[in-house]
């Protein structure tokens, strides 16, 4: 139903309706018509599976053993227990704004191959697009706000094999990847991981290289005349078709296996999170190389009860004095593991270590 305003309350709609209509349809305004390498490009894929890693500070390189080791070292995946395992996590952030969803299936082909297919899920639901909120003749009419979503997914088949090299396993992913925002624009993307993991005595070692002949999103735009009218009344750039490139990162670990009585274990790991995207503001900050460290650890009782803590994202900041300064980012988890089935839960700081921000994420696994 509509209704008459003055000329004044008129013109303060407009601008509001602009604002939240840019607001919404998020990250259109930064894509250029040209071939760009931005920072933080298809981040969805970095935030980690498994709340067994999120408790640890995704420190798993060298860990993963199970149906997670897809989207960590898919080399992993011949470490399952289990000939077929099968994982699922759910989370939101930002009081539920955000949801993240991952599903993973694994399976052994013999001993020296093994396969796995996974799925990952970011989106934000529900957006109210308001470009039509007024109409031609000033009035505000609710009924025209539609809603759309802005979601990320990702589809990862991976492969793993065991070399002739004793303790030596090399992995491979092809990830598909496909980002909508809403009628407005749509993206595909292809790009490769490799990984391998390396065990000796209680010692393993881990690389992944993530992205490793770079990752394309090709991106393609629907914009319709509002839409584009509304950029311009705003003196924004019309975004076109572009590509956007996702450069490699290499991950390093090692981990070690402590045996602290008969009953209690527990599991020390360290990773190395090397960019390649230009200076990122992480403990070891260059350009183009920076390097983010991270560290986990898992102890565990009977190997069916387990508690995890971690520390990672360490940044540089700026005290009120104007010092040098130095956060990081805690995470901590439980685990319970009841012959083939596994329950995971992890407290996850997502980077503000005043506490506000901290998400609670459950995971399963189970074998068959």
């Amino acid at each position: 139903m509509t209704r008459p305003i003055n000329r004044y309350f008129r013109s303060s709609m407009k601008k509001l309706t602009l604002i939240f209509s840019l607001l919404a349809i998020a990250g259109l305004g930064q894509m250029s018509a040209q071939t760009t390498a931005p920072k933080y490009s298809n981040e969805f894929l970095q935030i980690g599976v498994g709340a067994r890693a999120l408790g640890m500070s995704n420190s798993q390189v060298s860990v993963a053993n199970d149906v997670t080791s897809g989207y960590w070292n898919p080399s992993g995946l011949l470490r399952m227990e289990e000939d077929l395992e099968v994982g699922a996590m759910h989370a939101e952030y930002f009081a539920g704004i955000a949801k993240y969803d991952y599903g993973a299936v694994g399976k052994k082909l013999d001993e020296n191959n093994a396969i796995g297919f996974s799925v990952i899920r970011f989106g934000v639901d529900d957006i109210p697009n308001t470009t039509e909120l007024i109409d031609a003749e000033g009035n505000i009419d609710t009924d025209r706000i539609t809603r759309f979503s802005a979601a990320d997914y990702g589809f990862i088949f991976s492969y793993a094999r065991q070399t002739s090299i004793p303790g030596l396993s090399l992995g491979a992913n092809a990830k598909v990847i496909y980002r909508k925002i809403g009628d407005f624009a749509q993206s595909w993307g292809f790009g490769l991981d490799a990984g391998a993991q390396y065990e000796t005595g209680k010692w393993r070692f881990g690389a992944m290289a993530r992205d490793v002949t770079s990752t394309f999103n090709a991106w393609q735009m629907t914009l319709d005349e509002r839409t584009i009218e509304v950029f311009e009344q705003t003196g924004n750039e019309i975004p076109g078709n572009s590509i956007e490139v996702t450069l490699p990162k290499l991950i390093l670990g090692a981990s070690r296996d402590f045996q602290i009585t008969e009953k209690v274990g527990l599991l020390a790991a360290i990773d190395f999170d090397i960019s390649t995207d230009g200076q990122r503001n992480v403990l070891v900050s260059a350009d183009p190389v920076s390097v983010d460290p991270h560290l986990g650890l898992e102890a565990d009782y009977m190997d069916i009860v387990y508690i995890r803590a971690g520390v990672g994202n360490v940044q540089r900041v700026k005290t009120l004095l104007n010092e040098d300064d130095f956060t990081f980012q805690p995470n901590m988890g439980i685990g319970l593991k009841i012959k083939s089935f596994t329950l995971d839960y992890a407290l996850t700081d997502i980077g503000d270590v005043s506490g506000a921000l901290y998400s609670n994420v459950f995971s399963l696994k189970f074998g068959l």
